[in-house]
């Protein structure tokens, strides 16, 4: 799973006569072309530590403005856009192209509604907030020149107006009972004071300056570590004291005190608007909700079925007790876990061309999640990383909390996280340089979450889950996934308290009960992203399955896996198409061969 909460939003001024050329019947495919340029280029410029990193020596400096002017004129922007790209007719297009048209248009709007409904007014969620994003700017630099530190250093300096704006942003959202519940905000506090430090050289911000290249001579080190002490010292950790008086003081107290999403102002629109968004299906919470059941009921059977495999004598709910409390199940220490999921990674790895015909050539690795967002943060994540970076990507894997850390889940973790998961069909994305730039980087959490939970279940036919604690890890996983349809519009949608919700996971699946409640918290504070995971895999599965059984003995798994990856990151109807398309093509080349 990624973890950016909110659309980028993003272009620079498009070429009046486009709209004319396109009209006048030119070249309606090299129009196309230059408005997702121009689009690339506007979003660029409002991300100003994007575009530093791309050269732009006017960016250098400045972190994205987050004030409400600001966001209204991107919505003018937006409109203009939205305008100038309704003016060709996408019937004119190819298919592929029209894909693109679709994508962008519905990337464009929802960046509005997003504006509408504010959400820049509530810029944190329960595990993760606008506060970490400043500790991983050093990520946007290559530090090999004495510029290179400066420009860091003028980053930090741009730190206390970010803060400012947001703080302003968040204050506003508590005026109109917009803010994170107050049920999912115990221990938040933790989240910001961690970062507070008596010294500017144990900040995070100061770790760049600890190792600096030998190129850099030995008063121009000294210069730029006492500058970079000063502007920690003076600028950024102050702002992080205040910032902590805020939350504590005024936005705690003034959160608000129900977790619905359908009780915000304008709330059943924002949640349906969310559903589309993370889903990309027209269904209804209730729609939503009946699936979810029917998941569970099916995936308890089996659940049932390999408890009686392992021979244990008591109830389900003494089983999950037994997997939760028995010491075997547990890593002793961060290395241990870590070197589990490495292994497991490099054993899928060795598995890989078994089930595709094109893998990426970014490799990835296993790193811990970073202590100081470890105790608020989910069980794992996978971080990418730009096709042209010295960086690989990452498995981030939470070593906090040794104890609530099951190794019967790593596998499916592992799977659905790295490969054949979030690391092959990212960095595959990244390699499809005759798409849009835009598509190369677009995330559908439908399609990425749904391919993740898939590959969950692919482990089976590549022979994990041997263990049958392993396997009913990767099925509490699935009922996890599918939980998460019923509890998620349980609470936002049909009045469920908090606790409800935690109990209905709880019996329900092996996950510690730290790990239940951290998920519960993240879906109060994350409306409608969890639902996109289960109902990505069952489209994927159903696609499988009328391929197999339209193809029969010439379905080919890793001709079907290559094409469900071959137009990157899309939504689930088009998806459908592509996969019919995928049949059809297939059956044609049945019949010439034969």
């Amino acid at each position: 799973m990624t973890f950016t909460k909110t659309l980028m939003i993003s272009g620079a001024l498009l070429i009046s006569s486009f709209s004319y050329s396109a009209q006048a019947g030119e070249d309606h495919s090299q129009w196309l072309q230059e408005f997702f340029q121009d689009v690339q280029e506007y979003r660029m410029s409002q991300n100003p530590v994007w575009a530093a990193r791309e050269g732009d020596e006017s960016a250098k400096g400045k972190l994205r403005d987050e004030s409400p002017q600001a966001y209204q004129k991107r919505k003018a922007k937006l409109l203009e856009l939205i305008n100038e790209l309704e003016s060709i007719k996408r019937d004119n297009l190819l298919e592929d192209e029209q894909i693109s048209y679709d994508m962008m248009m519905t990337q464009l709007k929802q960046e509005v509604a997003e504006i509408d409904f504010k959400t820049y007014e509530m810029p944190l969620t329960s595990e993760y907030g606008f506060h970490a994003q400043t500790t991983y700017l050093m990520n946007s630099f290559r530090f090999r020149t004495a510029e290179d530190y400066k420009d860091y250093i003028a980053l930090l300096s741009a730190v206390p107006t970010f803060f400012e704006q947001n703080v302003s942003n968040m204050r506003a959202g508590m005026e109109r009972g917009f803010t994170v519940p107050r049920a999912v905000l115990d221990g938040y506090s933790d989240s910001i004071s961690v970062y507070i430090k008596d010294k500017p050289q144990d900040t995070v911000w100061y770790r760049p300056f600890e190792s600096m290249p030998d190129s850099i001579n030995a008063e121009d080190k000294e210069a730029l570590q006492k500058e970079a002490a000063k502007v920690i010292s003076s600028k950024v950790v102050p702002q992080y004291q205040a910032y902590l008086e805020f939350f504590e003081n005024e936005y705690l107290p003034g959160a608000k005190k129900t977790i619905a999403a359908t009780d915000y102002p304008d709330g059943e629109a924002f949640y349906q608007n969310q559903i589309k968004h993370y889903t990309t299906l027209d269904l209804t919470p209730d729609e939503i909700h009946e699936i979810g059941l029917k998941e569970v009921a099916r995936i308890r059977k089996e659940m049932e079925e390999v408890i009686e495999s392992t021979g244990f004598e008591g109830t389900f709910e003494e089983f999950l007790h037994f997997l939760r409390t028995d010491e075997q199940f547990y890593p002793k220490t961060a290395e241990e876990l870590l070197k589990e999921a490495a292994y497991i990674s490099k054993k899928m790895d060795h598995k890989l061309p078994k089930f595709f015909g094109k893998l990426p050539r970014q490799p990835y690795g296993v790193v811990p999640v970073a202590p100081e967002i470890a105790p608020k943060y989910t069980t794992g994540r996978y971080s990418g990383a730009p096709i042209d970076s010295d960086r690989a990507g990452e498995y981030w894997v939470n070593t906090y909390a040794l104890d609530k850390r099951p190794l019967y889940n790593l596998e499916a973790l592992t799977l659905h996280e790295a490969v054949p998961g979030h690391h092959l069909q990212t960095a595959l994305a990244q390699e499809l340089t005759d798409l849009p730039k835009f598509r190369q980087n677009t995330y559908i959490s439908a399609f990425g979450e749904g391919w993740g939970l898939y590959s969950e279940k692919l482990g089976l036919e590549a022979g994990f889950y041997q263990d049958p604690y392993s396997n009913f890890g990767r099925l509490t996983y699935e009922m996890w996934r599918a939980m998460r349809l019923v509890v998620d519009t349980g609470m936002h949608a049909k009045g469920w308290s908090r606790e409800k919700a935690i109990e209905m996971m709880e019996n329900n699946t092996a996950l510690s009960t730290l790990n239940v409640r951290t998920e519960i918290d993240r879906y109060i504070s994350w409306p409608a992203q969890a639902l996109s995971y289960k109902l990505g895999e069952l489209k994927i599965l159903e696609l499988r399955a009328k391929a197999e059984k339209e193809l029969g003995e010439h379905f080919d798994i890793r001709k079907f896996h290559d094409a469900v990856l071959s137009n990157g990151s899309i939504p689930l109807s088009v998806l459908e198409d592509q996969i019919h398309q995928f049949i059809k093509d297939e059956k044609s080349a049945i019949a010439e061969k034969s």
